[in-house]
Order: C-alpha cells, then structure tokens, then sequence
C-alpha cells in the first residue's frame, strides 16, 4: 500500500496561535508538485499534543480537502487513550483520509498485551493502520511478536520504525515476511533501509526552509517516488549524505 516518500506535515499557526490554513495550502501543494507520494497531517511534527480535539480534526479534514486526491493522506490519529483514538480513527475515515499513523500510547507504558489490544480496536474502525514505533518518543517499544499477531489484521497495513535499529527490519522480516509495509522513519537509516527495499517517511517538512526545500524535496520525491522498485545505489548514498547535511 505503501511506496515512496511521505512527508510528515507541520502545522503552521498564526501570530495569534490559531492555524493559518493558507499556509497548510501552500505546504501540501509544494509536497504534490514534488512528486511526494503522501502526507501525514498532525502527527507528532505536525504539533498533535498542541492541537484541540477540534482543531486536530479540522486540519486532517483540510489536508484532505488541499489534497483533492493528488497524494495519499495518512492521518495522524494516535493517542495514549484508546477511545480517542478510535473516535479521531473514525473521523479521518469519514473524511475520505487513505490510512491512520498510530503511534504506541505514551506514557502509559502498556503492556504487550495491552499494545495489541489498543491497535487491534483501532484497526476495527476500518481504515488502513500504519503502526508507528518511536520508543525515544513513548518510553514504549511494539514488540516484534506484537506486530506479527497485529499483522494478521486485514486493516494493519504497515509499520513506521523509528526505533534507531535497523535491524528490527529484518526481525519483522524473519517474523512475517511481506505481509505489511516497513517504512523508515529514521532520517540516518534511510539509506540501510532502502538496502532492504523499504519506502521511506520523511519529517522533511519540519526541517525545510524553502531554500531546502528546493534543494531536497524533487530529488526526494522524484527518486524515491518512481516506478522503479529500487533506487540505484548511487542515487541512494548521494540523497543520503545530502539529507545528513540537515538533519545532523
């Protein structure tokens, strides 16, 4: 389901605190004409704490809306509280968003059991699940044995790895095999994860100023959105050593 780059959107705000859609306009517009292959509106880059409930569904509505189906939208619909979680799920889907990013609940510190639990209600709600493990972020990591019994869900479609390790790769490899996405969402693991023919989420957004922008976002979307299954390993170290640059 998954292939390409997907930048996680920031949300821009007024002076005043409140959210300057227009901006939000201008973002996603400068992702499609990119060649981007997707967007994932309030997630953690895109100031999901910050937000009020009705703000965090008004700006994935708008995302979508800005969009008109140019890329895909992956909602950013986690919570540490289950039910919040389902009812932002349900909302993103009624507004025709393609998926939900699911981070672990925070602060929790759920158990593995309790993990599975929690995303396995939010796969019922129907729209593609993209499991997100950031344990830097959640003091909590998704076991492989986890994302296995989750992975047999028809909705579990893939898993975001943000854990530092590019070995877990192979672990959930081992463990399942093809039956969901992986991509990286480590900035310095792109390139040992395009080995294993990943496709990659950027937070470039968050990092870009303009001028950055116009240097990294193309290549990005132009080579590692193509039709080809695997970049050429050059193409592959040049953007790596370029995005270091940023991100360092």
């Amino acid at each position: 389901m998954f292939k390409g780059t997907y930048t996680a959107l920031v949300t821009p705000f007024n002076k005043d605190g409140s959210v300057d859609y227009g901006a939000l306009r201008a973002l996603v517009d400068a992702q499609a004409a990119a060649g981007i292959a997707g967007v994932c509106p309030v997630g953690t880059t895109g100031e999901s704490p910050t937000l009020s409930y009705e703000e965090h569904e008004e700006v994935i509505r708008k995302t979508i809306e800005y969009n008109a189906g140019r890329m895909q939208v992956i909602a950013g619909t986690g919570a540490n509280c289950t039910r919040e979680a389902v009812e932002l799920t349900q909302h993103a889907l009624a507004d025709g968003a393609d998926a939900t990013l699911q981070i672990a609940p925070y602060y929790n510190k759920p158990s593995p059991e309790g993990l599975y639990r929690h995303f396995m209600e939010v796969a019922d709600v129907g729209l593609p699940v993209l499991l997100y493990n950031a344990p830097g972020r959640t003091s909590r990591d998704i076991p492989v044995p986890v994302v296995a019994r989750l992975a047999a869900h028809p909705k579990v479609a893939g898993i975001k790895e943000a854990a530092g390790d590019a070995n877990r790769v192979n672990l959930i490899r081992a463990a399942i095999g093809d039956k969901i996405d992986i991509l990286s969402g480590d900035d310095s693991l792109t390139l040992p994860m395009m080995a294993a023919v990943l496709v990659r989420f950027s937070s470039a957004t968050a990092l870009f100023t303009s001028t950055v922008a116009s240097l990294m976002l193309k290549p990005l979307g132009a080579s590692l959105s193509s039709t080809s299954e695997t970049p050429s390993t050059a193409v592959a170290s040049a953007l790596s050593v370029r995005l270091s640059t940023f991100t360092a």
